[in-house]
């Protein structure tokens, strides 16, 4: 189809709410999180589209192709037998590079419309994306929904609106005229051109892959960069899928839809090192382990390195006006997709001689004890275990929770729950361990990401003993998340100065419907880029002003 100005320009609407609302950090969002929001032939229709694409040749028409790669199966048990355009890099790369010059020339404001175009089109597939989502990283289907549909474009418009307000902070043009007294003045007249790094690769994760990947995929597109999107192999699908949405609405915009490109992989080849260090990439975002990512940061010293790694959640209890809502929304908290959330709370830190609440003084046992049975009830109908859990995304995380029983007194054990839809699905409830914070074999434990369903209840001497620990895990393991529940504004105060020595993101006394491991997108940060976790907040100024440079053109006047 061809792309109206009209539809185009209508879009301005949409860019000029989202710059409003990162100034405000108000409540927005353009994207109904509600399924039958699209539509009632819409679930029917998106399902019908995710099963035609099994046993097929996603072919994306893309440059370069020297083979096909795929070997998906789903976290619930079905093979996807879907193979993918394998790239010689040799042929693409310069395929991108080369068009850019009209993307360059466009300019900002039309980038960012021409991406909200992609958006719009990936939220009118949202129900197809969200099985996608579900097939390849094993959440729920609500979940798969919201979390892959709505929140993960929001947090792509996101990222289009901060590109937009730092690219237009400099005007287009300017005339420059300096007084020199009874001569004539001298005078030049300057233009100002925002102009990409170069080629951007996007390296995607197993369990968020639209999440996590569009805030990178649009900050550099938006931005005057070539994206070259690199999935995870367990979770292609949902990444395949984006790039032909934008190469279809790139074309029908009058560009090169060589500007989004697909890089899948060979089981086993490994080549996201091997792109990383190619010297047109000069931009790489990136999500997952500690490794790698201290890697990247390490050897692709050409590109710009955005990178989100592992972390050591923590949780601060030390009093509580609302004991059952405490138990409740931390119970939440550790159930929700299995743990397997990079904001997901590992640690919680519990005086040993108990806290403070409006039920009375409860020990260290009752309070993991009263967790242990919240989160017991909450899971107890299979039915709603399956909704919240998801499955289990690989075998690495089965592999931690089985040895989580190993590592001190288990408070909770995990338990199998049977999907009754997919019974090869591995579905396991969370496992509480206890371990005592002041043995080093313990620190050992809790101070070292166990990604899944694993949280250790660790007691400590006291509130103060908990707020040290705290600053020496961000510090030296870094986190996404920090939570606190406290009565006393001595301690609220002492939180605070920890989480701003070592910038991270805290919640305090939350007890109703928001939890610590969710953010709103245009109001709260996802990271801090300020601890080991991550170098890089979703999003914020910097998150995409280091994409671009400005070049000045001076002419004489």
């Amino acid at each position: 189809m061809t792309l109206t100005e009209a539809r185009l320009t209508g879009h301005r609407a949409t860019l000029d709410q989202a710059l409003e609302a990162i100034r405000t950090r108000a409540y927005w969002s353009p994207h109904p999180e509600h399924p039958k929001a699209y539509g009632e032939s819409a679930p029917a229709e998106g399902l019908a589209a995710f099963k035609a694409l099994e046993g097929t040749r996603f072919d994306l028409g893309q440059p370069g192709t020297d083979g096909w790669a795929g070997a998906e199966v789903s976290p619930y048990g079905p093979e996807l037998r879907i193979e993918y355009p394998h790239a010689d890099p040799d042929v693409l790369l310069p395929a991108m590079r080369a068009a850019v010059p009209a993307w360059r020339d466009a300019g900002p404001e039309r980038r960012a419309l021409v991406c909200l175009e992609i958006l719009a089109r990936i939220a009118a597939r949202t129900h197809e994306i969200a099985h996608a989502v579900m097939h390849t990283s094993g959440q729920a289907f609500m979940m798969a929904f919201q979390a892959g549909g709505p929140h993960a474009q929001d947090r792509g418009l996101e990222a289009v609106a901060y590109a937009y307000q730092e690219q237009t902070r400099t005007p287009g043009t300017a005339d420059w005229a300096k007084p020199q007294g009874k001569r004539d003045p001298l005078k030049l007249r300057k233009s100002f051109t925002t102009a990409g790094r170069g080629v951007a690769l996007v390296i995607g994760c197993n369990t968020f892959p639209t999440w996590n990947g569009y805030p990178g995929l649009f900050a550099s597109l938006a931005t005057g960069n070539p994206v070259l999107v690199k999935p995870h192999p367990r979770a292609v699908l949902p990444l395949a899928l984006t790039v032909g949405i934008a190469r279809e609405a790139l074309a029908d915009a009058g560009f090169d839809p060589n500007l989004v490109c697909l890089a899948a992989e060979h089981p086993g080849e490994g080549i996201a090192k091997t792109l990383a260090l190619r010297p047109e990439v000069r931009i790489i975002d990136y999500t997952g382990s500690t490794a790698f990512g201290d890697w990247l940061e390490t050897h692709a010293r050409q590109a710009q390195v955005y990178t989100e790694k592992a972390g050591v959640n923590t949780v601060v209890v030390d009093s509580t006006d609302d004991y059952q809502g405490m138990l409740s929304n931390l119970a939440f908290s550790l159930s929700l997709y299995s743990g397997q959330m990079c904001t997901t709370p590992q640690n919680l830190l519990i005086p040993r001689d108990g806290i403070a609440t409006d039920a009375g003084h409860k020990s260290y046992d009752e309070v993991v004890g009263g967790l242990a049975a919240s989160v017991g009830g909450l899971l107890g109908d299979d039915a709603r275990a399956n909704a919240l859990l998801g499955a289990l995304v690989n075998p690495d995380v089965k592999t931690r929770l089985d040895g989580a029983a190993g590592l001190g007194e288990v408070a909770l054990p995990s338990r199998k729950v049977t999907h009754p839809e997919f019974p090869d699905a591995v579905v396991r409830t969370p496992v509480i361990v206890k371990l005592d914070g002041g043995e080093p074999d313990s620190e050992a434990v809790y101070l070292s990401e166990c990604f899944g369903p694993v949280s250790f209840a660790v007691a400590v001497d006291s509130t103060a003993a908990a707020v040290e620990l705290l600053r020496r895990t961000i510090r030296d393991q870094g986190a996404m998340t920090v939570g606190a529940y406290t009565t006393s504004e001595k301690v609220e105060r002492a939180l605070e100065e920890v989480c701003l020595d070592e910038p991270a993101q805290l919640s305090l006394n939350l007890t109703g419907g928001v939890y610590v491991n969710q953010t709103a997108a245009f109001s709260d940060f996802h990271g801090s880029g300020g601890n080991p976790a991550a170098n890089a907040a979703l999003c914020d100024g910097a998150f995409v002003a280091n994409r671009f440079r400005v070049v000045e053109v001076r002419r004489q006047a």
